[in-house]
């Protein structure tokens, strides 16, 4: 019977607990009692007994009101720390079940308060407000130390402590805030001074080097510039006289060329007058014959030799005239050409010439006449390439023909010195 009776109230044997609390069961057969954060166990009802104690974090407010520190100054001190029972220590665990085993939580609370309360006032007493005030973390520290190696005795661990607050009645810590403001303001205008004056020097000391950079770049890019030019133009001076010597060249070849037809051109004219010539000379030797032949009369047929004669010769006059006049006109025409091809390739070169006549001064003015007197021949004898017909009779004293028009123009020509020495005071026959 008494077995069953246990069997039916099995549902009260088995006991859990949550992470934040620790179960002891002791009685039969637990000697030393068992200890389990954060489980579940079996207890014999009537024979053992189970106990729970907490394993909460506690927030206590340490306040240390009017503590006089080393040098005397009372100061009010207020820290916040938490605690709790360790519960996966074993021997920490065990020394907390002794000590606060059906305790509340206000209870161990208070405990803890009060020792770290007792050992904040100690740490207080030892140091000037000065240490507490400007180093916080180092009087944390410290009671951090103190109290931890005090609690873990009882089974507590100090999980933090923080100092929240520190003032005082006497305005001691607020005459300090007031020298310390004072001196950090004025060591905030004396940074900040220095840092605009070294702000202002390296701001100089850039647009310095920026200028002095920019200047060099500059000087750099005219001097590639300069070489540029200076190759530039040496490179089309020389392109330049190249081409104008080919161009030159040309029109000189095609000038010569031009003169070599026309002067062929001119021979063949010749000889074809020539030819005519010879066949009207035969002409007339065969009418002199046919007449000497057929006229009856002796004194007829000289009377008509004769007339046929003179008028053979008037023709032959005529006809050479004629012939020496085209030839006169056609050379003039082909010299005029030529010269108008070589007067366009030497237009080109008048501009480089100037400033050497500059410099040569009569010189290069009689080297120029020199180089037009052909010229000024070509016009002379142009009135005559425009005749069409010219018909001479010689009086016996002089030349006739092709001979006296040479020598006219040559006469012509013979008084061009007097004509420029008049225009321009240079006698050329002295040169």
């Amino acid at each position: 019977p008494g077995f069953i009776v246990c069997l039916k109230s099995g549902n009260k044997m088995f006991y859990t607990c949550g992470p934040n609390e620790a179960m002891v069961v002791s009685g039969f057969g637990r000697s030393p009692p068992l200890m389990i954060a954060g489980g579940r166990v079996f207890v014999l009802p009537c024979i053992q007994q189970i106990q729970r104690i907490t394993l909460n974090t506690l927030t206590l407010n340490v306040k240390s009101d009017k503590v006089y520190t080393r040098h005397g100054v009372p100061i009010s001190v207020t820290g916040i720390a938490q605690v709790k029972i360790q519960g996966q220590n074993k021997e920490m665990l065990a020394t907390a079940c002794q000590m606060f085993m059906g305790k509340s939580e206000a209870e161990i609370s208070n405990i803890a308060l009060e020792t770290l309360e007792g050992h904040q006032r100690a740490i207080i007493a030892h140091l000037t407000v000065e240490e507490i005030y400007q180093d916080r973390k180092k009087f944390s520290e410290q009671v951090f130390k103190v109290a931890s190696s005090d609690l873990v005795n009882m089974g507590i661990g100090v999980v933090s402590y923080t100092l929240k607050d520190v003032h005082d009645d006497q305005d001691y810590l607020h005459s300090l805030g007031k020298a310390r403001t004072a001196q950090v303001q004025k060591d905030a205008r004396i940074g900040e001074a220095q840092y605009k004056r070294d702000a202002v020097m390296r701001e100089a000391n850039a647009m310095q080097e920026k200028v002095s950079a920019q200047y060099k770049n500059e000087i750099e890019m005219a001097k590639s510039q300069r070489d540029y030019e200076l190759k530039k133009a040496a490179y089309d001076v020389e392109v330049n006289t190249k081409k104008a010597e080919s161009e030159m060249a040309y029109q000189l070849q095609v000038a010569k060329t031009k003169q070599r037809i026309e002067e062929e051109k001119m021979q063949v004219q010749v000889v074809e007058r020539t030819q005519q010539i010879l066949l009207q000379e035969q002409e007339i030797t065969r009418k002199e014959n046919e007449l000497e032949a057929k006229v009856k009369k002796p004194a007829e047929a000289e009377k008509y030799r004769l007339e046929r004669l003179a008028e053979a010769q008037r023709l032959q006059l005529i006809m050479e005239a004629e012939a020496e006049a085209q030839s006169i006109r056609m050379k003039g025409e082909a010299e005029a050409f030529a010269l108008e091809a070589k007067g366009r390739a030497e237009a080109e070169q008048m501009a480089k010439k100037a400033e050497a006549f500059k410099q040569y001064k009569e010189g290069a003015m009689v080297d120029m006449l020199l180089e037009k007197l052909p010229l000024m021949a070509e016009e002379i004898s142009k009135p005559l390439s425009a005749v069409q017909k010219v018909t001479m009779v010689s009086s016996g004293g002089s030349e006739v023909g092709a001979a006296k028009l040479a020598g006219e123009v040559l006469d012509i020509m013979t008084r061009l010195p007097m004509a420029v020495e008049k225009l321009t005071g240079i006698d050329i026959s002295q040169v």
